[in-house]
């Protein structure tokens, strides 16, 4: 397995994490569909 440098290695620690947030996006848009799903298809509509 190849080694990194010490300059490489920097690089990655002080980047942001991209997927992360991807995930955390993809999650919270799912959630946030869900809730409006609830609350204008069930609770809305029952009164």
């Amino acid at each position: 397995m190849d080694q990194i440098s010490d300059e490489e290695r920097q690089r990655i620690l002080e980047s942001s994490p991209i997927g992360t947030f991807a995930l955390m996006s993809a999650v919270i848009g799912g959630m946030v569909i869900a809730w409006l799903f609830l609350y204008y298809g069930v609770f809305l509509p029952r009164g």
